[in-house]
């Protein structure tokens, strides 16, 4: 009986999902004409309803805290943990302001979806090295602009017992080279809400998004890419241990 309930709930959760989508579709077609920048942010605006909308009707309740006082007018590189597919809609709602997303250039292909995909996001195909500079300078130029950018630097879901997976370079590297701070951000459910292992595996609860102190760059060289990327990882990793995320192991929470 429970599976079905679950079953049912997923249905009924992709159903107002793309029942959304199809209601905002012809918005998001007017915002692809304002270009790469005021079409991009008018397609996040559309996002960030896209998700109250259906969290809301699927009883997925969602608290974003702030450690610190945060500055909404400033751009940042946000980074956060990655867990999940319900992370793309948990991000929309926790992020308040202009960002684009680094998203994988393969969704991109879906139908409608990958419209609006490609017109809210920085795409990126990892296995092309040129693909990936043209990702890189996408970002940089949005950051010019004051538009915020979004990095999963784990890369992948994080489908292990530890608190994060390696993070790559990428991220800290456009940060030392346009001088933005990082601002780190957990996201603590999304191992409850949405399993790495299926898609079907949606549930209502809580949804929560912690907001770190902001990490400056003043304090380091644009060589040392490695001592941002570690210091990062280290503030994240420390704090998923307090907030004690439910996908650490009981050794490394206690």
């Amino acid at each position: 009986m429970k599976r079905l309930l679950l079953l049912l709930y997923n249905v009924y959760a992709l159903l107002v999902f793309i029942a959304i989508m199809l209601l905002l579709f012809p918005f998001f077609l007017l915002a692809s004409l304002g270009g790469p920048v005021t079409g991009g942010n008018w397609s996040i605006r559309l996002c960030m309803w896209w998700a109250d909308a259906w969290m809301f009707l699927i009883g997925m309740r969602h608290r974003t805290t702030f450690e610190v006082q945060h500055d909404p007018e400033r751009p940042y590189i946000f980074v956060a943990n990655h867990l999940s597919y319900i992370d793309a809609v948990i991000l929309v709602k926790s992020i308040r302001q202009y960002f684009r997303p680094l998203a994988r250039a393969e969704t991109a292909s879906l139908p409608l979806f990958g419209f609006i995909y490609r017109n809210a996001t920085v795409t990126v195909d990892r296995s092309d090295p040129a693909n990936r500079a043209a990702s890189v300078s996408r970002l940089k130029a949005l950051l010019k602009e004051k538009v915020s950018v979004f990095v999963f630097p784990e890369g992948t879901f994080n489908m292990g017992d530890q608190p994060l997976k390696s993070f790559y370079d990428g991220a800290f590297r456009v940060a030392l080279e346009t001088r933005t701070p990082i601002k780190p951000i957990l996201f603590l459910d999304g191992y409850h809400r949405m399993h790495y292992k299926s898609i079907a595996s949606l549930t209502p609860g809580i949804s929560r998004a912690v907001y770190l102190q902001e990490i400056p760059v003043d304090g380091y060289e644009t060589h040392e890419v490695s001592r941002l990327r570690d210091d990062v990882y280290a503030i994240m990793h420390e704090k998923l241990i307090v907030y004690r995320a439910a996908w650490i192991k009981s050794s490394v929470n206690s």
